[in-house]
């Protein structure tokens, strides 16, 4: 940073808006604790640095900008005399104390500014302005509470949309374990009645082994079962019961589709019946139907079992309760979790595309605000969907985008409005009814991806495709714990990009 020192004259100050209604002896101040200094072009302050000054521009060009990932992102570019910037927030008290530039300014031609400490410009300002500080005080400090408060709201909201899309999740495969297990006590109750009267009749040792062996290889065979088409299903259901009917097995019509989801055939049969006698072979036959029964039971209990691990797993990740806030993670492990758990709300109706490149690496990110942020991203999606008759496809892709990891959620819905979408971003704006929405949802998710991440978050829009877009850097960068003065523009675009 270059600069020049130059004399203060308080009738040009009195030329700026900000100073134009005080009196000589305030600006006679002003002049003695401030100062003007020209800058050649370059920057002035650069974001991060301590908050020290506070600048007015008197003659010049300046542009500020904020860092987001590798870039500088442009926010504004302006020549009015009498614009400001830097610690314009130091009669804040304590809580400026110690604040840092939250973006960058530089000038592209000589400029000239005035120059005030953030001290004596905090210092002047309650002297001059108590009530006013006050008011600004209380308007920065309840706009903030108030902000965090409806965050917090925001969160509570999806968390209940989320426990009761969970809980309808898990009570599904509970209550078909629940009834398989009770099933699977009564075939065990009639297998072990079976098994008494064949063990009280007039079998040979050889039959019985050779029945064991066959109820082995039925279990065996049960396991390995390959699902089948309906139509296929029913032609092997006719030819099964046929071979039962005509050996007078009774109940055909119930045993049969059950040795075809077994994977059984009439080979199969004949090796029963080749092994015992003809008055004995409806035992056998209803003896193993049992065998294949139970198999396909516990098969049943262990898909349940299953389900419910998964999705208390998916749970777990999304939530990342056991996780450090911030590692390396993969962002196809979050979205799968979360599509996961919100798979009631999306619903049959809306197909699921996933087009993922696996050979991303992890990235360095929190992983549980990103989950917010896909939930968010999808729930706008289905209810889009919904609003435009319930039925859609939702696409969500990854991919490199040169130095970034891209994120795109994709749906068929009717699109979002010009008009409307440079507005869909910002706090409480919300095109939902009312007490269906907060218009939190995008504005929390911008400074999840932007402010946390260093990422970026657009939209492009027609009807019939829209595309929520989130690139996030592949490296780590610091994290901005506070809400910054200024903020990196949202962007939008009128046309979807083109993949």
């Amino acid at each position: 940073m270059s600069s020049r020192p130059m004399s203060c004259d308080k009738s040009e100050l009195r030329t700026l808006f900000l100073f134009e209604k005080l009196t000589d002896d305030q600006l006679a101040r002003l002049c003695l604790e401030g100062r003007v200094e020209l800058f050649d072009p370059g920057p002035v302050y650069t974001e991060g640095d301590p908050a020290t000054c506070f600048f007015v521009l008197m003659e010049g060009t300046v542009v500020l900008s904020r860092r987001v990932g590798a870039d500088d992102v442009e926010i504004s570019r302006t020549s009015q005399r009498g614009v400001y910037a830097g610690a314009f927030q130091a009669y804040l008290g304590d809580w400026a104390r110690g604040a840092t530039y939250n973006g960058s300014m530089r000038v592209t031609e000589p400029s000239r500014f005035f120059v005030l400490p953030a001290s004596t410009f905090a210092a002047i300002m309650r002297d001059w302005f108590p009530m006013a500080v006050h008011l600004l005080e209380g308007l920065f400090f309840g706009s903030k509470n108030t902000q965090q408060v409806i965050n917090q709201r925001e969160r509570l909201l999806a968390l209940g949309s989320l426990s009761a899309g969970l809980t309808h999740e898990l009570n599904n495969p509970a209550a078909a374990a629940v009834s398989a297990t009770a099933a699977l006590r009564e075939r065990v109750a009639g297998m072990r009645h079976k098994l008494g009267m064949i063990a009280a009749g007039r079998y040979e040792p050889e039959t019985l082994r050779t029945l064991v062996d066959i109820q082995e290889r039925t279990a065996e065979q049960v396991a390995k079962a390959v699902p089948v088409s309906p139509l296929d299903a029913s032609d092997r259901e006719d030819e099964l019961g046929d071979w039962l009917d005509d050996h007078g097995i009774q109940g055909a019509w119930q045993i049969a589709p059950n040795f075809v989801q077994a994977g059984l055939d009439t080979d199969w049969l004949d090796q029963v019946a080749a092994a015992v006698d003809e008055q004995t072979l409806e035992g056998a036959i209803r003896w193993l139907n049992y065998t294949v029964e139970t198999e396909l039971l516990m098969n049943e209990i262990e898909d349940s079992t299953t389900r419910v691990s998964t999705l208390v797993n998916a749970a777990r990740q999304y939530s990342q309760l056991d996780r450090a806030p911030f590692q390396n993670s993969d962002v196809h492990e979050l979205l799968d979790s979360t599509l996961l758990m919100l798979s009631g709300k999306i619903g049959k109706r809306i197909t699921v595309v996933k087009e993922y490149d696996r050979g991303l690496p992890p990235i360095p990110a929190y992983p549980g605000e990103l989950n917010q942020v896909w939930t968010n991203l999808i729930d706008n999606a289905v209810s889009a969907m919904n609003d435009g008759g319930g039925e859609g496809t939702l696409t969500v892709r990854t991919a490199l985008d040169r130095d970034r990891l891209l994120v795109e959620f994709g749906d068929t819905g009717p699109g979002v409005p010009p008009e409307i979408r440079n507005r869909i971003f910002d706090p409480f704006f919300t095109t939902k009814p009312v007490g269906q929405g907060t218009g939190l949802g995008l504005d929390i998710s911008w400074r999840i991806v932007v402010n946390k991440h260093h990422g970026s978050l657009d939209v492009r829009s027609v009807p019939g495709d829209t595309r929520f877009q989130v690139r996030l850097p592949l490296t780590a960068a610091e994290s901005d714990a506070d809400e910054p003065d200024i903020e990196p523009q949202r962007v939008s675009q009128t046309s979807p990009e083109a993949s």
